[in-house]
């Protein structure tokens, strides 16, 4: 066999009998090799080839095909081990880097601003409009104001919400909406829902006073407020039991049977719900939260806003360092798409915007439970 050592030492004192024809090697005189060393052979010791039973070197190699292994065995053999080596190293993935220093003092000014101005469990939510529990109450209305509830009821037959309020001294109070599609369901708790989005639009203009790189710009605030405010209540959602427990409030969106083909609950309730339900789903952190409400607040193309350099600038900055905070803190490969659907996320949460401001202004003559605060967010106008 050629580049292999054709002489066996136990061969060399003489002729022996073979399977096969003797053959006169060809390194008779010129030597062989073996590793480190030289190996002479003389031209008058008598020589044959070695019969592959008795040779150690030839049964070695006749032995050789049968470990090795395929092509498609060596990859994947090569592919667990890579796995392996990632599982051992650690969950960060390849070429992740730690956070900046800037980046984690700017994370933990977001933080301490978001515990300042957001209160989870609405602690001090106080003197807001309950629901009235006399629904015939709402009915000592003007003609004109009549017809205007009865379009407001239209839209928002089928959505019916409950709400339970637990006092200090350890008491409970429920409102149950109607059974019946009267519109009464939807029209009585609309003063109190009102006071509770303005509760969480104050703490959201106070968190963006308190960013140091954030300037005074009203344009800002009314197109970011929405978007803030759903991020904040989906804090303290429950997806389980579809109830935002908000301290000793509870708001529960009941069971919709009911869907009115073109009104409120197509065009706003549904992709709000879906919203709720898929950030939940991802089990965010707080300093992720915080990361996408700067995201939505510094966007440098809502109407009206100025030094649109500056404010893309930024925005690209707190999304670099969501990037990397996911990165350093979620297990790789399982996250790795997490911030594309953020991203995507935070988008569609912008649509969602704009569906929820057209709808304020469909109903801009007809908002009697609208604080001054909203009316300001949104530009709300009487009559």
């Amino acid at each position: 066999l050629p580049g292999f050592p054709q002489l066996c030492s136990a061969h060399r004192s003489g002729p022996q009998k073979s399977r096969e024809d003797p053959k006169a090697t060809g390194y008779i005189g010129s030597g062989w090799k073996s590793g480190k060393r030289q190996v002479s052979c003389h031209k008058h010791v008598p020589i044959c080839c070695c019969c592959p039973s008795p040779c150690r070197h030839l049964r070695l190699l006749l032995a050789i095909p049968a470990v090795i292994m395929s092509d498609t065995a060596v990859e994947q053999k090569r592919a667990f081990i890579r796995r392996k080596k990632r599982e051992q190293i650690g969950t960060q993935p390849p070429g992740a880097k730690a956070l900046t220093e800037e980046q984690q003092t700017m994370i933990r000014e977001l933080i301490i601003a978001q515990v300042k101005t957001f209160d989870g469990i609405f602690m001090h939510f106080k003197n807001f409009r309950p629901c009235p529990q006399d629904l015939e109450s709402l009915q000592t209305q003007s003609n004109e104001e009549a017809a205007k509830w009865c379009k407001i009821r239209e839209d928002l037959r089928s959505v019916k919400v409950s709400l339970q309020l637990r006092g200090e001294d350890g008491s409970i109070w429920n409102y149950k909406p109607a059974a019946d599609n009267s519109g009464k369901e939807i029209s009585s708790p609309l003063p109190h829902m009102a006071d509770t989005s303005t509760y969480v639009f104050k703490g959201i203009i106070n968190f963006a006073k308190v960013i140091l790189l954030f300037q005074d710009q009203i344009s800002l605030l009314k197109a970011a407020a929405f978007e803030l405010c759903q991020l904040r209540f989906n804090t303290v959602f429950n997806a389980e039991t579809r109830t935002w427990e908000c301290g000793q409030l509870s708001y529960c969106l009941e069971t919709l049977e009911v869907w009115v083909l073109g009104g409120f609950q197509q065009l706003l309730l549904e992709p709000v719900l879906k919203f709720h339900y898929m950030w939940k789903k991802l089990e965010l952190h707080k300093e992720e939260y915080v990361l996408m409400q700067v995201i939505s607040l510094f966007s440098p193309d809502r109407p009206g806003v100025g030094q649109c350099r500056l404010l893309d600038r930024l925005q690209e900055w707190f999304a670099i360092t969501l990037k990397a905070y996911i990165k350093c803190n979620r297990p790789w490969p399982a996250h790795r798409f997490l911030f594309l659907k953020i991203m995507a996320m935070l988008t569609e949460l912008r649509s969602i915007n704009v569906q929820h401001t057209q709808w304020l202004l469909h109903i801009q003559d007809i908002h009697p439970f609208a604080t001054p605060l909203t009316q300001k967010l949104f530009s709300i106008t009487n009559g």
